[in-house]
């Protein structure tokens, strides 16, 4: 069975073409979603993975309909996979129910993986050169050198409770407890 599934970012936009393209493409019941693609929870779309079955096609007009990363759409036509369905997608002329889409699928897919990666390797290529330079990382602390002695002194010497010293040092007790 075809299903198509349709999406608008808001209630003021109309859904009419894409239900007309989708029809034209054989789709045996539309699902649609007024809803932001952001947004992870779906109702049509939650509801048409959920009637999915084998052998089953979903149909899009536009990939960026299904999902609004190239991310997302690799997660979702993975699901998709996975219940032994294809996925086909009008304007890019993407069907994972053949061999040449398929093909064109997996290097979208392969793109997807080589900028993850670069992110990634980006990332961790700045966060060397920060530590060289002598910064580190995480947030600066609550309290200074001479503040936690002062802690350490009120809660030894003083005997005063941890809640009142935490509000002295507008800390959270957690911190004045942390402090050894």
């Amino acid at each position: 069975m075809i299903l198509g599934y349709a999406r608008v970012s808001t209630v003021d936009q109309n859904l009419d073409s894409q239900r007309d393209a989708l029809a034209a493409a054989g789709a045996e019941r539309i699902f649609a979603d007024a809803i932001s693609g952001t947004v992870r929870t779906r109702p049509a779309l939650d509801e048409l993975l959920r009637q999915l079955r084998i052998g089953d096609v979903i149909v899009v007009t536009k990939y960026d309909r299904l999902a609004r990363s190239l991310k997302d759409l690799l997660e979702l036509v993975d699901q998709i996979k996975a219940r032994g369905a294809g996925f086909r997608s009008l304007a890019e002329d993407i069907d994972t129910t053949t061999p040449a889409g398929r093909l064109i699928f997996h290097v979208f897919a392969s793109i997807a993986q080589f900028e993850r990666e670069r992110i990634s390797e980006r990332t961790r290529e700045g966060l060397a050169a920060a530590r060289k330079r002598g910064r580190v990382g995480g947030r600066p602390p609550a309290l200074s050198s001479a503040q936690r002695v002062e802690v350490k002194r009120m809660r030894d010497e003083e005997q005063r409770p941890l809640p009142e010293i935490a509000q002295l040092f507008r800390v959270s007790t957690k911190t004045i407890r942390r402090v050894t």
